[in-house]
């Protein structure tokens, strides 16, 4: 079935905003900019800055949403359903794991390259699926269990790539070890916060833009308070400010003054995050999961190329190895395999009508699509 103009248009905004998301982040991590009280030129390293900014951009979709529903109210018919009414404070806790994992995640962003970054957040499937299965009763088919075996050993492959490749001038081995870790511990966090969503939000039937928004709205006020005890914490060589606290953002706000790049990519961070869900709940709805899954794994390609053509990355062989392999993985524990498998069960050999079909159409039991 060939793809509208209006759904190939949300593919290429959702692989663009996506890409660009993660791109932008690590732009503004290779500044070096003079600070606060008169201090030298440093790396902008400020990643819980760097995290409030991407939830006001998260929180800019409930602005989206309400202005979804005025335009909607003033329709004869309108289109939007109104939902059952709902503790708002339900979103607290998935924000606090989004709040966690995404702030880890940008603090490992300053000590691993961009395209290992966005590679490994694929374990998310790994914690994912053994967590619906502890606490949701769920019970994983086969491919779903391949699916996460092949996943770990992708996550291999691009683990020792990374080990291989001690090419990088701005970051030793072990910070890109800590880094990858780090990345890995994130999607544990994120695993729980899917959980919680599956099973306390969704069955309130929540629209995904005032769910999205509501989150963002949660981690933007709560991380925003604790940017100031964060300004007093030491944090040694941990804390990549002249201060050495777990986060300075007046020396951020000056860095930002004397190199105005680094607010072009901050901006740039913000944005793409807000049109990227926007893009991605409207491929669920316009096309299907599976695509966007497909849209997100190839976000990743186009990051390690942008990456490599500006010199950010040196190229290794063993990760384009980690990243099939990942792919795979991914495709098996979404079921993108099932298509492929039915069309061979529409021809099977004589004799034998209809044999397999009964296996093929199993129930499927996805935890998150968006993973």
């Amino acid at each position: 079935m060939a793809w509208t103009r209006y759904q190939l248009l949300l593919a290429a905004l959702m692989l663009l905003t996506g890409s660009i998301n993660t791109l932008s982040a690590k732009w503004a991590d290779n500044f070096s900019a003079a600070g606060c009280r008169g201090t030298e030129e440093h790396p902008f390293q400020h990643p819980f800055l760097q995290a409030v900014g991407m939830f006001l951009g998260e929180f800019s979709c409930l602005v989206a949403f309400y202005l979804l529903m005025c335009r909607d109210r003033r329709r004869a018919e309108p289109i939007l359903a109104t939902a059952q009414p709902f503790n708002p404070l339900l979103f607290l806790p998935p924000a606090l794991c989004d709040m966690t994992g995404t702030s880890i995640m940008y603090v490992a962003l300053n000590m691993t390259s961009a395209s290992s970054f966005q590679m490994l957040r694929g374990a998310v499937i790994i914690f994912t699926g053994l967590l619906s299965v502890a606490f949701l009763g769920r019970k994983l088919v086969l491919s779903q269990w391949l699916g996460i075996a092949v996943t770990i050993a992708g996550l291999v492959v691009v683990g020792l790539a990374d080990l291989l490749n001690n090419q990088d001038e701005k970051h030793n081995l072990s910070e890109v070890i800590t880094g990858d870790l780090l990345i890995i511990m994130a999607q544990v966090i994120v695993a729980i916060q899917m959980v919680l969503e599956e099973k306390f939000v969704y069955k309130h039937d929540v629209h995904p833009l005032r769910a999205v928004g509501t989150e963002g709205l949660f981690g933007f006020v709560i991380l925003t308070l604790l940017l100031i005890p964060m300004y007093f914490i030491p944090a040694g060589s941990f804390g990549g400010n002249p201060r050495h606290v777990l986060e300075d953002a007046l020396d951020a706000f000056c860095q930002v003054g004397r190199q105005p790049l680094i607010a072009l990519a901050l901006l740039g961070n913000i944005s793409s995050i807000a049109f990227f869900n926007f893009a991605g709940i409207s491929v669920t709805k316009e096309i299907s999961a599976t695509t966007r899954m497909v849209l997100d794994s190839l976000r990743t390609v186009v990051i390690w190329a942008v990456s490599l053509a500006v010199g950010w990355e040196v190229f290794h062989a063993l990760q384009i190895l980690g990243f099939l392999i990942l792919l795979a993985g991914a495709a098996l524990y979404n079921g993108l395999h099932q298509p492929l498998l039915a069309r061979l069960a529409r021809r099977p050999p004589a004799g034998t009508p209809g044999e397999q079909e009964s296996l093929l159409h199993g129930e499927r039991m996805p935890i998150n699509a968006d993973s």
